[in-house]
């Protein structure tokens, strides 16, 4: 009879989660801003990546995003969705031109077909307690992160999400299944970018060989080491940042594969003047980083040219910053995500995805989506579609996470 009774309550429960999903609309017109939205994902939980992870195949058929099971594809062309990996996934990106994505499951470094689904393990135990950004360079024959070389206090160690897979790799994502502290036994955010600062950990940037698993090792410091991104045209040229508080550290870098190149992407000007969460351009021409000059009262989107190292800056309102910002394939438009109430504008801020139009030194904003109902603790992390027709976010404005696209044109 128990048996009986726990076979009822799995059917109810499934149908409960089915129907809950059900009810939320497929697509539908946002009523204030004009934008069609399409929900991509049909499982609850389910994520599309950090901002500059890639998540797209080159022609952009297909789309990979994190589901509560695993690793899924959306298919463009046909409109399904398949499941390519079980289980729970750190460190994922997408070879755009193999068709491969990359990740994590424990120690170990894998890479999947994702038409196939043909499986196979780069590197087995390797340890490499990578941090944010995992990433594959321009001719995908490398993989490259940060991790950390001494022990990690337990502080500092990540905490498994209960709702999102994808939300450790924001911080460092292991994704081992071992039992974590309660939430409450942790600092804040902002008072653990300062100890994490502090604690001057051991660590090193790395670089995976695809073809043979070699890992080689190079810049050994003790400053934080994070977002660790390829440059989308040259092979060789590796970003990462200074992670901590964003006005203490000079927190954007290039460095080249072999440890030589180290050079410092933008100098502080003013006491409090921040900058952060930089991303390349599709062209590799350009690094495009937020900026605050100070922070929280003069907001811009830079860019530094790579080839010249001249810096251009647009401007933008209070209203207008957001979290994150993207750019789209051809170079002309930007993205935003908004920010919520907690957020470095001290809730002046508006909660929408902007899209925005570069004209005269300023950044001429549009809105795509209104997000007053998104909690902002899930970065909404826009990024446009290889074709520039859509821009894809995840959120729960309707409550459970999803994974959705505004179309750019109304």
């Amino acid at each position: 009879m128990k048996h009986i009774l726990c076979a009822i309550l799995s059917i109810f429960l499934a149908v409960s989660a089915y129907a809950q999903t059900k009810e939320l609309p497929g697509e539908w017109i946002d009523k204030e801003t004009g934008h069609k939205i399409v929900r991509l994902s049909d499982e609850d939980g389910s994520q599309s990546f950090y901002f500059h992870q890639n998540g797209y195949t080159e022609n952009g058929d297909k789309m990979v995003f994190s589901t509560p099971k695993g690793l899924s594809t959306y298919n463009f062309k046909t409109k399904k969705i398949e499941q390519i990996v079980e289980g729970r996934a750190g460190s994922v990106v997408v070879g755009a031109k193999t068709r491969k994505v990359f990740y994590t499951k424990g120690d170990s470094v894998f890479e999947t077909d994702i038409d196939t689904k043909a499986t196979r393990e780069i590197v087995k135990n390797a340890k490499l307690r990578t941090g944010s950004g995992f990433a594959v360079n321009s001719d995908e024959t490398l993989l490259g992160g940060s991790m950390t070389t001494g022990e990690v206090p337990e502080e500092f160690r990540p905490r498994v999400p209960q709702t999102s897979p994808q939300a450790t790799l924001q911080i460092s994502p292991q994704t081992s299944p071992t039992p974590q502290p309660a939430r409450d036994a942790y600092p804040g955010k902002g008072e653990m970018m300062e100890r994490r600062l502090a604690a001057k950990i051991p660590m090193t940037l790395y670089t995976i060989n695809i073809k043979t698993g070699e890992v080689k090792t190079f810049h050994a410091a003790t400053d934080w080491l994070n977002h660790v991104q390829f440059s989308p045209t040259d092979p060789t040229l590796m970003m990462f940042c200074h992670e901590g508080p964003w006005h203490k550290v000079d927190r954007i870098w290039t460095i080249r594969t072999d440890g030589s190149g180290l050079k410092k992407i933008h100098a502080r000007t003013m006491d409090m003047e921040i900058a952060g969460h930089e991303f390349f351009s599709a062209d590799g021409k350009w690094i495009y980083y937020d900026l605050q000059t100070p922070k929280s009262q003069v907001f811009w989107l830079a860019r530094y040219n790579i080839a010249s190292g001249k810096m251009e800056k647009f401007s933008l309102t209070k209203k207008e910053w957001s979290v994150h910002y993207n750019v789209s394939p051809d170079g002309k438009l930007m993205s935003g995500d908004g920010g919520g109430p907690n957020s470095v504008a001290k809730g002046d801020n508006g909660q929408y995805m902007y899209l925005f139009t570069p004209k005269d030194g300023k950044l001429v904003s549009e809105k795509l989506v209104n997000l007053a109902n998104h909690d902002y603790s899930l970065e909404p992390n826009g990024t446009f579609t290889p074709d520039g027709k859509w821009l894809v976010f995840r959120s729960n404005m309707l409550g459970p996470t999803h994974v959705y696209a505004v179309e750019i044109k109304k």
